[in-house]
């Protein structure tokens, strides 16, 4: 606990957010998404979003690397703010490491070269230089034994710790999650937690779109609940679960916590 409380006096004492969010909205057609949505990380922080299907959880995490494209409002990612300059989306986007539901591995390729296609073609590593590099993450992930197979080899829980050492080889400062284990089975979710568990403790920032809250409990520096495309609660996993401030929040967790 102390530890804990001594790693977020040191996040308070990070002069520049690396993420910041002013006034963001977004809109699909008429539909408002995301409504004037105000959030500021530090360096190393580890963020949690929970909320009901259809909140805005994922739209605000794509919209972050400009998956998305907001309308309103401004985001900045490490000094940079996110336009319509094609320039600056490609130097975040080489920041940002971004794991989803499903995990888009290449099929036709092994391993190892799924993990070393990024810098070889984004950032021009060289061959050999990228292959070493995936190889060291695929052991970061505990899974280099498989690096010669292919992705249909693999269980769901491997090709999820693939798609996790795949954004790793890109030397990102920033990792967003979009649910990264909801599309798998339950004996396989622990051994992706246990990855993004220990990627936390190397300091990641970290930005976690997810339900599995005793992830929340033991990782995030703070837990965020988001409903109707608005931020409606935020706090530390401890305020946050058992001091809950909103009558929606109190419900959500009422739901989820058995």
């Amino acid at each position: 606990m102390n530890e804990e409380t001594a790693e977020n006096s040191d996040l308070q004492a990070t002069e520049e957010p690396i993420i910041e969010i002013i006034d963001m909205h977004k809109w699909f057609g008429e539909f408002h998404v995301l409504r004037g949505i105000d959030l500021t990380i530090q360096q190393k922080e580890r963020i949690v979003i929970c909320g009901p299907s259809g909140s805005g959880k994922s739209t605000l995490i794509r919209c972050i690397n400009r998956l998305e494209e907001h309308q309103r409002g401004q985001i900045i990612v490490d000094g940079i703010e996110l336009t319509n300059n094609l320039k600056n989306i490609e130097k975040i986007r080489t920041e940002v490491g971004m794991v989803f539901q499903h995990f888009n591995l290449f099929p036709h390729l092994t391993i190892v070269d799924n993990l070393a296609l990024g810098p070889i073609w984004v950032r021009k590593v060289p061959k050999k230089e990228a292959i070493e590099a995936a190889m060291h993450y695929l052991e970061k992930v505990h899974i280099a034994e498989q690096a010669q197979k292919f992705p249909g080899q693999l269980s769901g829980g491997q090709q999820q710790r693939v798609a996790i050492a795949r954004s790793l080889c890109m030397s990102p400062k920033i990792m967003l999650f979009d649910e990264p284990t909801s599309a798998l089975d339950p004996e396989m979710i622990k051994e992706v937690l246990d990855v993004m568990i220990d990627l936390a403790k190397e300091g990641m920032t970290m930005i976690v779109v997810t339900h599995e809250m005793g992830f929340a409990k033991s990782v995030a520096h703070r837990v965020l609940f988001m409903d109707f495309g608005q931020i409606v609660e935020g706090n530390t996993p401890e305020e946050f679960f058992e001091n809950p401030q909103h009558d929606r929040t109190k419900l959500f967790l009422s739901q989820i916590l058995h």
